[in-house]
This record gives C-alpha cells, sequence and structure tokens, in this order.
C-alpha cells in the first residue's frame, strides 16, 4: 500500500506528483545541508488540479501531502516518498497531521474571513512536518474578494508552504491565481479502474461494484456510495423513473415536487446527524450546562453557528437536487445512443426496459431537447431561481420533448 493506491486511473497525474515529491524531498535535504538548489526541479510552491467531478482531485491533493510529509526509512536510502505505511504518510491520510490543513465547505461559498484565517497559517513554518500544505478541495467556490486575498498568498509564498487548489476546470479559477500554480488535469477513470477500487478497498460484492461504476459513469464517490448505501440505491430509482412519469401534467408537477422532496429529505438528514453535534460542541466550549442556559455575550456565536448550518442545508439540498439531474441526463444520453445505434455503453442497464420504451417513442431531436431542457434546470438555480420553479419546467418541457 502507497499514498497513490487510491488515485484511480490517473497515471500521468501520478507519476508526476511522485517525481515532484522526490525532488520535494530533495530540496529540503539540501536546504537542511546548505547545499546549492536544483534549478530544475519538479516541485512548486503551488498547485491547480482540475478534473471533471469524480475525477479524483482532492484525492489527488491529498496524496501527494502525504508524500510530502513522508518520513520512511525507505525514502532516505533513495527510495520515493510516500510509503502509505510512516506516521507523515498515515497521519496526512486520515486528517491529523499538523501541518496539513484539508479546506472544504458544505456552504455555498468559501469568503474574506475563512482565506484571511488561512493564509495566516500558511504564514507559518511546519511544526512537525517538511512542509506546510493548504489543501483547499473546493477553490471554485471562493468568492472574488477571497480570490484576491489568497492571490497574494500564492505570489509570494512563504518558503516551505505548499498550496494545493482543486477545481472542475481553470475557468473556474481566477486568472491571476492559475497563473501562479503549476496546473494538473485528471480525467474520468474508466469504470473497470472504478470498480477494481470498490473490491479492494471497501470490500463491495464484484458485480455491485461494477453496476455501481458504470451507474455513475466513472464517478468514484458516487459509485461508492451507490455501491454502499441502499438509500443511494432507492434514491436513484426513484429518479430514473421521471421519464415516464411526465406523461400529464400532473404527473410532471407530482415528479418536480417528489425530486425536490427528495433532495430536503437528504439536507434534513445531514442536518440531523451534524448539527446536533455541533451545536452541543460549541455550548460546550462557551461554558454552557446541558439543558441549561447560556452565558452572557454567546449569543452572537451561537447565532454565527445556526447561519452557517442554514446555508449548508441550502448547499446540501442543492447538490442532491444537481446529483438527480446529472442522472437523468445520463438516462437521455443512453436514450439517445440507442437512438442512433451508437456503440457508446449503456451506463444505466438495470433500466434497459424504461431506455427502450422512451427510444422507441420519441426521436433523437426530442431527446436533445430533453437533455436541453435538464441542462437549463441546473443554469437556472446556479442562477438561484427557485428550485420548484425549475423543476416544473424541466419536467414539462421533458413531457413536451
Amino acid at each position: 500500500m502507497t499514498v497513490w493506491d487510491d488515485l484511480v486511473g490517473q497515471d500521468r497525474v501520478r507519476e508526476q506528483l511522485a517525481a515532484a515529491a522526490r525532488d520535494a524531498d530533495a530540496l529540503v535535504t539540501a536546504v537542511s545541508d546548505g547545499k546549492p538548489l536544483d534549478q530544475g526541479s519538479k516541485m512548486t510552491h503551488a498547485w491547480l488540479f482540475t478534473g471533471p467531478p469524480g475525477s479524483g482531485r482532492s484525492t489527488a491533493a491529498r496524496a501527494f501531502a502525504a508524500a510530502l510529509q513522508c518520513t520512511s526509512p525507505d525514502r532516505a536510502l533513495g527510495g520515493a516518498p510516500g510509503c502509505g505505511f510512516c506516521d507523515g504518510c498515515h497521519t496526512s491520510l486520515v486528517g491529523t497531521h499538523a501541518d496539513v490543513e484539508v479546506i472544504r465547505t458544505d456552504l455555498l461559498s468559501i469568503g474574506v474571513k475563512e482565506t484571511r484565517d488561512l493564509v495566516r497559517r500558511a504564514q507559518l513554518s511546519p511544526a512537525v512536518g517538511r512542509w506546510q500544505v493548504i489543501v483547499m478541495e473546493d477553490a471554485d467556490r471562493l468568492t472574488e474578494g477571497a480570490g484576491n486575498v489568497l492571490l497574494k498568498a500564492v505570489e509570494e509564498p512563504a518558503p516551505r508552504t505548499v498550496w494545493m487548489l482543486c477545481a472542475p476546470s481553470l475557468e473556474d479559477v481566477l486568472p491571476t491565481i492559475r497563473s501562479r500554480c503549476r496546473h494538473l488535469t485528471l480525467s474520468t477513470p474508466p469504470v473497470e479502474a472504478v470498480a477494481d477500487v470498490l473490491i479492494r478497498r471497501d470490500g463491495v460484492d464484484p458485480e455491485r461494484a461494477h453496476n455501481a461504476a458504470r451507474a455513475t459513469q466513472g464517478h468514484i464517490g458516487r459509485a461508492r456510495r451507490l455501491a454502499t448505501d441502499e438509500r443511494a440505491r432507492a434514491r436513484r430509482a426513484a429518479v430514473l423513473k421521471v421519464p415516464l412519469r411526465v406523461a400529464d401534467v400532473g404527473g410532471c408537477l407530482k415528479a418536480a415536487q417528489e425530486l425536490i422532496d427528495t433532495a430536503t429529505d437528504d439536507a434534513k438528514q445531514l442536518a440531523e446527524e451534524v448539527d446536533a453535534k455541533e451545536t452541543e460542541d460549541l455550548k460546550a466550549a462557551l461554558g454552557g450546562v446541558a439543558g441549561g442556559r447560556m452565558p452572557r455575550g454567546t449569543a452572537g456565536a451561537m447565532k454565527e453557528l445556526e447561519d452557517k448550518q442554514k446555508r449548508r442545508k441550502t448547499r446540501t439540498q442543492r447538490d442532491s437536487l444537481d446529483l438527480a439531474l446529472t442522472e437523468l441526463t445520463g438516462f437521455y444520453r443512453d436514450v439517445l445512443a440507442l437512438q442512433l445505434g451508437s456503440r457508446l455503453a449503456i451506463a444505466n442497464v438495470d433500466v434497459r426496459d424504461s431506455l427502450d420504451r422512451i427510444a422507441e417513442s420519441s426521436t433523437p431531436a426530442q431527446t436533445l431537447r430533453r437533455i436541453e431542457s435538464v441542462i437549463a434546470c441546473r443554469e437556472a438555480m446556479d442562477r438561484n431561481v427557485a428550485p420548484l420553479l425549475a423543476v416544473e419546467a424541466m419536467t414539462m418541457a421533458l413531457r413536451a420533448g
């Protein structure tokens, strides 16, 4: 086992990062020994990982962070950093290393205040490790102001600080930031590679692993959830019934409401799992007593937490709804492949009867219009159109074809 084992189907990226980790190790050793630095080093202070959802952007960044902190004796003897079992690798991967900060957000955006806190941390020297590493999994959610705050830190980094930014595409990051980063592009991993990691890492039954990998078209995170969570499979099954339920106006409106209700239930479930613990932890930190009144002057902190939880719930609902729309797009993509006689592999083989029924009762032009209506719904929600209105407009368009 090494830190790279969960980086699925990304051999080229893995080779580049491993080479950079070796040069980073040599760089730290040279500085410690007072030797001149290698000007041709593949290591740099800022990295930008881009790729489609599920490609493993964050996995690549975390694996690289672990390799930079590797303390294996084999590394000192010329072995590649990233053994996977030393204290530096292990604590980096599980999220407890003092010098590896992983930033992910359940909110709609990352603001100026949070970014300033990160920049201040980035100026510190490593406490116990070889590098101070900041992994920002959602760099595309930086507000413009937050991006400008981050820019200065990327322009003038501390000597032993490494920034790792993750985003779906280059266009999701400010041009001034991306121009100062080394860019690595990840691709959607092959279905077979995703199925293999589900079997090997998660102990999933081979048939279920292959079905989940195929259904999610190589999205590692969604494939794992689909393979291991019965509720996820039930939710997907309900979504894939929508194309058969939009025969009349009543069916369209009912299907839209059920999609919204499902997304709301997902957000509520997360809130029940996370919010109560967060609230109790904050009350304890502020000196509150279980079941008693809070000390004076703590109302502001409690209100700030409530606002954060409300924003997270909104983000979770939108993410769940967006996943449903992605699955609908995949359904109609399969329909189009059947209509055109394409050799493209069918993703949703478990609903082949429904695919055939829609394919036979419509034309390729209608299918394309339906795909466009799903995309238009996603774009409408990005513009903050009320989700129910956006989804109702979509289901009516699916009916019209």
